[in-house]
């Protein structure tokens, strides 16, 4: 009799393998195998009827077969079926091929129902070994409760499904049903698509995850990971699609762990700002982790001071929050302070260093007041997780995560991630706390090492402006200065340390105070530089090794004489001074810049310019003209510009010098930026007087009746008695022991100036006369009756001074 092909469903390659083990065959050589060989043998064992899966099997026709015993088929009969009267149930035999060769077949017999007649069903080993093989594994999958197998038709409609109540939506599938029939239609459309293009490919395709609702609960999201191939019949056509649906929750959380840890790597801990960082830290966790979230720190971390042992609510105020968008109970906004919360164990265990998680009923319960309540927990919040920012045994504030509307609850693996994420945000916050009392304190010193932001003197009226590096997140060494001279004049500074931080500031510090010094002395600009250059030598000499060549700066130094109306300007290495005349124009002063500090080889050179009063005089340094964006030529146009536009008469210089470095510098500049703007003045030629005193002992009595009678004329009648003495014994020195021309000047201003003048480099020294001497009370005098004196060198002359107070100045 024939027996229908079976089709060998746990093996696609199945004929190829019969191929592989039986070797050639008939016709095209290939051994095909459609399904079981079957034959039927009599009470005797011999063949009464032969299949054509036999035939395919074995080679042999029926014709060949038929009445001869089962036996002489089998090749190596076994003991334990020689001899036997009756074929066993089953077994392994090899076969013979009618090509000579031999076949391992497995075989199983049944008795035919009426009849004293065998059923033998025989197929190659190797298939059943693969059949057996199969089915253990679809058995195996079948039963894993996260693993739902599917079978689709060309239709995509399931034809058979391990899916059980309570592996996808917790009801049984049916055969005959369709994805739509479980999913949402949304969700079954995206899958069916991707099973349709599996199955006019063949393409197949692994792990490609989705999220899905079912249809009788369409607000949760699952993740399903789908793995899908085409399944084939026997000519390799289409009937199919196998597919895996696995529950890919547990991967996908774990992996939204690992990205939200890396992120939190990432993104927290970028800044030195208190705030900054503690914002990122709460945009961070939105809407990765929660659906709102607040960072809460101690008043004392803003301002960058270690928060107290026992942190209690009241001591907080809110640093962050996210979304930014979001509405919080009550209106919370940053900077507000979070209100002190009853005593209850869990947050006893917060304040031990513990994450602890809140249902909503629960909070509600510790919070007890309901005006509490409201101000804290956001709209349709149910669970909140709270966790401890603590570092170096300190608790500087807390994390505050809540969920809302249809989000999961927090669970305790997420309380273990947030402990983590709290450990690193909190080490981030201590960091930039830490940073922020340094800088503050870096800061609070170079700011005290500069002068007042504005002076008034007869000179000039100034203003300063600094902007430390990165817009307050640097110090660094740039200052300025306004020195006020004898004779009324004015000593205007710009300078620029090597380096930044509190070493630069302190070096600047010295060198501040070391040309305040030396401008006392009254030394040239170019002179002073010369000076201020060797002590950069031996600062460099005392600096630890490997930081010599990191001492060094620019300084730029001018002394504007308001009775001549000139300036004296001498550079080392710094930027040219800007001048801005009382027409509006602007230019940069041409100078002849010499060396930075740091290099002695080369001599500094002074340079003279004359001042209109109700001049600008600007100095710099080179961080306001040197940006990202231009070279330094292109910033000191930019500045030029800038202080031709802004430097008006009726325009206060402070407000100026401010606006402009908000419009100049970048909005963090790499460098520190000083701008110095001095607007001239001038004494009126009224009140000033010049005589020129022969070299002749009887000049001196003309000298005291010329200032006699100019003080009459200021009246100044009581400076005449002690401005008499002091000019005679001035011109007498100057007569004595200088060298003509000698000139004497008077300047009257809050201050009456005397000033005498000689063409001798002879240094007067201030001496006690004994009562034997002479002479030799002359300059004791001088200092006894004026408020203070001094003596100034110029290139070949030198000018004995002498100041006396007013009492009602002009």
């Amino acid at each position: 009799m024939d027996a229908e092909k079976v089709k060998n469903a746990c093996s696609p390659g199945a004929s190829q393998g019969a191929t592989d083990v039986s070797g050639s065959g008939p016709g095209d050589g290939l051994y095909a195998f459609d399904g079981l060989a079957a034959a039927v043998l009599d009470k005797r064992g011999a063949v009464v009827r032969w299949t054509g899966t036999a035939e395919d099997l074995t080679g042999f026709c029926a014709d060949e077969v038929c009445g001869r015993p089962v036996q002489e088929l089998v090749a190596d009969l076994p003991d334990d079926l020689r001899g036997a009267t009756e074929m066993p149930a089953s077994g392994r035999v090899r076969l013979r091929h009618q090509r000579g060769n031999t076949i391992d077949v497995t075989f199983r017999t049944t008795k035919v129902e009426g009849s004293a007649e065998v059923l033998v069903l025989a197929a190659p080993t190797h298939h059943v070994t693969d059949h057996e093989q199969g089915a253990a594994l679809l058995r195996a999958l079948s039963a894993q409760n996260r693993v739902t197998i599917a079978l689709h038709d060309a239709e995509l409609t399931t034809v058979q499904t391990n899916a059980t109540p309570g592996t996808l939506d917790g009801r049984p599938v049916q055969p005959g049903t369709r994805l739509s029939d479980v999913l949402c239609a949304e969700d079954a459309e995206n899958l069916e698509a991707v099973l349709r293009q599996v199955l006019e490919t063949g393409v197949p395709v692994v792990r490609k995850n989705h999220q899905v609702s079912w249809r009788h609960d369409p607000a949760r999201r699952h993740a399903l990971s789908l793995s899908a191939f085409r399944l084939e019949d026997q000519r390799g056509r289409p009937t199919g699609v196998a597919a895996l649906y696995i529950d890919s929750a547990d991967q996908l959380r774990a992996r939204r762990h690992l990205d939200l840890a890396r992120e939190v790597a990432e993104q927290v801990g970028g800044s030195l700002d208190v705030v900054r960082t503690a914002q990122d830290l709460a945009d961070v966790l939105v809407p990765t982790f929660g659906d709102l979230a607040a960072v809460d720190l101690a008043y004392s971390v803003f301002d960058g001071e270690e928060p107290s042992k026992q942190l209690a609510g009241g001591d907080m105020a809110n640093a962050a929050l996210a979304p930014a968008t979001a509405v919080w109970p009550a209106g919370i906004k940053h900077g507000d302070p979070i209100p002190p919360l009853p005593d209850h164990p869990l947050l006893r265990s917060f304040r031990h260093g513990k994450t602890v998680v809140f249902g909503l009923a629960d909070f509600i319960a510790m919070v007890g007041d309901p005006q509490l309540v409201e101000y804290l927990v956001p709209k349709d919040a149910h669970s909140v997780m709270v966790a401890p920012l603590h570092a170096r045994g300190l608790t500087l504030g807390a994390i505050t995560a809540w969920r809302c509307g249809r989000s999961d609850p927090f669970t305790e693996d997420e309380a273990d991630l947030m402990k983590q994420i709290a450990s690193r945000g909190a080490l981030a916050i201590d960091n930039a706390r830490r940073y922020t009392r340094e800088h503050r304190a870096a800061t609070a010193l170079q700011r005290r090492l500069l002068p007042p932001a504005t002076t008034d003197t007869a000179a000039a009226e100034t203003a300063g402006v600094y902007l430390p590096a990165g817009g307050g997140a640097g110090s660094s060494g740039d200052w300025y200065d306004a020195i006020a001279l004898p004779s009324l004049r004015l000593a205007l500074v710009a300078g620029d340390v090597v380096g930044h931080g509190m070493p630069a500031s302190a070096t600047m510090g010295r060198l501040r105070a070391a040309i305040q010094t030396l401008a006392d002395l009254e030394l040239e600009p170019d002179e002073l530089l010369t000076r201020i250059a060797d002590l950069i030598q031996r600062l460099a000499a005392e600096a630890p090794p490997g930081d010599h060549d990191i001492v060094g700066g620019t300084c730029l130094y001018a002394v504007y004489d308001p009775v001549t109306r000139r300036c004296a300007i001498a550079s080392a290495g710094h930027p040219p001074p800007i001048l801005v005349r009382p027409d509006g124009t602007a230019e940069v002063v041409r100078i002849s810049p010499g060396p930075p500090l740091a290099v002695c080889t080369m001599p500094y050179e002074t340079t003279m310019i004359d001042l209109e009063p109700g001049s600008v005089l600007a100095l710099y340094t080179d961080g306001l003209v040197e940006q990202h964006d231009h070279d330094i030529d292109q910033g000191t146009r930019r500045l030029t510009d800038a202080l031709a536009a802004s430097c008006r008469p009726d325009r206060a210089l402070d407000e100026t010098g401010r606006a402009l470095l908000a419009d100049l510098a970048d909005q963090a500049p790499r460098d520190d930026a000083t701008l110095l703007l001095a607007r001239t003045r001038a004494v009126p030629a009224e009140n000033t007087a010049h005589w020129e005193i022969p070299a002749d002992p009887a000049a001196v009595s003309k000298a005291r009746e010329w200032t006699a009678r100019q003080l009459t004329m200021w009246g100044l009648d009581d400076l005449l008695f002690a401005t008499e003495l002091i000019v005679s014994e001035l011109v007498t020195n100057a007569i004595r022991y200088g060298r003509p021309p000698i000139d004497l000047r008077l300047i009257r201003h809050d201050v009456l100036v005397c000033e005498v003048t000689d063409s001798s480099g002879t240094q007067p020294r201030l001496r006690r006369a004994s009562t034997t001497d002479e002479g030799g009370r002359g300059l004791f005098l001088v200092a006894r009756l004026g408020a203070r004196w001094g003596c100034r060198h110029g290139q070949n002359r030198k000018t004995i001074w002498s100041e006396q107070l007013i009492e009602c100045p002009l």
